[in-house]
C-alpha cells in the first residue's frame, strides 16, 4: 500500500509539473489546451490546475467561449509567486557610446517576476575601494525590491553578471578588475547574507544569453559573441543554446590570446608580446584612430564618429574602420578555425557603435583571413546585454527550482 501511495503522489507531482511547465512556456492556456499538450485526461488536468491554483502558482486571468455551456477559464502563471533579481557589475555606467560618467564602477539591478515582467530597475554608482561587494549587492537587492514595491522575501534567485571568469570548482572569480570581487569566499558570503541561491557568471556569457533570447543569435543554430568593450574583450560560445564555459570558467578570455605579428605594437605605446587586447582593446582603438585624425574621449565614441564619417565617404574614417576590421579579423580567424561557428555576433560598446559598417568591414576582412566561411552580425540590443542575460538566467533558475520542487512528492 505504501508503494502504491507513493506512486500515486509521484504521478500527481509529475502531472502538476507538466501542467505548470506548459503554462510557463506558453503564457496562457485553457484546460483543453493543457489536455492536448500533455495527453492527460480532463479530470487529471482539472485536479492538477486546482492544486496549482491553491499553491498560488497559477491563476485564472480570463475566459474564452467554448461553444455550448460555460466559457472556458484561461490560466496563466501567478507573476507574484516568485521573483529573481539580476545584477550587472561593470567598471562604468552603461552607455551604448561608452561616454565617461562618474568614473565609479556601476551596479545595475532589475527585479523580474515569474511571468518575465521587469517590475523595477536601478542604476547605482559604487566605490568598491570603500564598499564591500557583499554589502553593495545586499543594498542593491533591497533597493530594487523597494523600487518595485515588493518585499524581498519572495526573491528566489539572485543572478550576477561581472567581467571576470567564475570557477565553479573553487567558487571564486578570476581576471576580475572591479576591486574586491576576486577575493575567495565572496560568492559564499553573498549566499549567506542574501539567504537565497546566488548565480555568478561572466558578463559576456550572459550577454550571449540575451542574444539567444532577444537578439541576433535568436534563430542561429550556434553562434559566437565577440565582445568589443571599452575596458576589455570577451568571447562567448553558444553551442545550440548551451554555453561553452571551459574547465575553470575561463573559456572566451580572448583578450589574452597572443598575436605574433611582426612590426605591430599595441595601444598606449605597448611593446613586447602583443595580445588581442593590445590590438583591438579600447586603448588600441583610440591610438589607431588618432593615427587617422580621429579623436574622441572614448573608444566607442570614436567608433561612432568614425562610422558616421565613413558613411559620408570620409577617406580617413574609412581607412580607420578597414584597418581595425583587419585586426579584429585576425583574432576571429582563430576562433573560426577552431569552432567553425555559423554566425559571429559583434557586441560590446565599441562593436555596437561600429554597427553594420564595422560588421561589413569585418566580414570582408574575415573572408580573406579565415579558412572557413561564417556570417557576421552586429548586436542590435540597445540595453545592457549582460543585465538582460542575467534576467533570463535568473528567471530560468527560479522556474527550474519550482518545477524540481513540484516533481518531488511531499509526504
Amino acid at each position: 500500500m505504501t508503494h502504491l501511495g507513493g506512486s500515486s503522489k509521484l504521478l500527481r507531482a509529475m502531472n502538476d509539473a507538466a501542467a505548470l511547465s506548459h503554462v510557463l512556456e506558453r503564457g496562457t492556456l485553457t484546460r483543453s489546451d493543457l489536455r492536448e499538450l500533455t495527453g492527460l485526461s480532463k479530470p487529471t488536468i482539472s485536479e492538477a490546475l486546482r492544486r496549482l491554483t491553491e499553491a498560488k502558482l497559477v491563476t485564472v486571468v480570463g475566459y474564452v467561449s467554448a461553444g455550448p455551456g460555460p466559457n472556458a477559464e484561461v490560466y496563466a502563471v501567478n507573476p507574484d509567486a516568485a521573483y529573481s533579481v539580476a545584477l550587472s557589475v561593470r567598471d562604468r555606467a552603461f552607455d551604448p557610446l561608452g561616454s565617461s560618467g562618474s568614473g565609479l564602477p556601476a551596479v545595475s539591478a532589475a527585479v523580474t517576476d515569474l511571468a518575465g515582467t521587469v517590475r523595477g530597475r536601478l542604476e547605482l554608482a559604487v566605490d568598491f575601494t570603500r564598499t564591500d561587494p557583499v554589502s553593495a549587492v545586499v543594498d542593491a537587492v533591497q533597493d530594487v525590491c523597494k523600487e518595485a514595491r515588493i518585499a524581498p522575501d519572495p526573491v528566489a534567485q539572485v543572478q550576477i553578471a561581472v567581467a571576470g571568469s567564475y570557477d565553479p570548482r573553487t567558487d571564486v572569480l578570476h581576471h576580475v578588475e572591479v576591486p574586491g570581487w576576486g577575493r575567495p569566499g565572496l560568492v559564499d558570503d553573498l549566499r549567506r547574507r542574501l539567504g537565497v541561491p546566488v548565480g555568478v557568471d561572466n558578463d559576456v556569457n550572459l550577454a550571449a544569453v540575451a542574444e539567444r533570447a532577444h537578439g541576433a543569435g535568436r534563430d542561429a543554430e550556434s553562434f559566437a559573441l565577440l565582445w568589443l568593450g571599452e575596458a576589455g574583450l570577451g568571447l562567448a560560445i553558444d553551442l545550440g543554446g548551451t554555453l561553452l564555459r571551459g574547465a575553470r570558467g575561463g573559456a572566451g578570455e580572448i583578450g589574452y590570446m597572443p598575436m605574433m605579428l611582426p612590426g605591430v605594437t599595441g595601444g598606449r605605446g605597448f611593446t613586447g608580446r602583443v595580445d588581442f587586447q593590445d590590438l583591438v582593446g579600447g586603448g588600441a582603438v583610440l591610438d589607431l584612430a588618432a593615427e587617422y585624425g580621429l579623436r574622441e574621449s572614448t573608444a566607442a565614441g570614436t567608433m561612432a564618429a568614425a562610422v558616421a564619417r565613413a558613411a559620408d565617404r570620409d577617406d580617413a574614417a574609412r581607412s580607420f574602420v578597414t584597418t581595425l576590421a583587419g585586426r579584429i579579423a585576425i583574432g576571429l580567424s582563430a576562433v573560426v578555425a577552431v569552432l567553425d561557428p555559423p554566425l559571429v555576433v559583434i557586441g560590446g560598446e565599441v562593436g555596437q557603435a561600429g554597427g553594420p559598417i564595422l560588421g561589413a568591414a569585418v566580414a570582408t576582412a574575415l573572408a580573406e583571413a579565415a579558412p572557413l566561411e561564417t556570417a557576421i552580425a552586429t548586436s542590435t540590443l540597445q540595453d545592457d546585454a549582460a543585465l538582460l542575460g542575467a534576467q533570463e538566467a535568473g528567471r530560468s533558475a527560479v522556474r527550474d527550482s519550482i518545477l524540481a520542487t513540484l516533481r518531488r512528492p511531499t509526504n
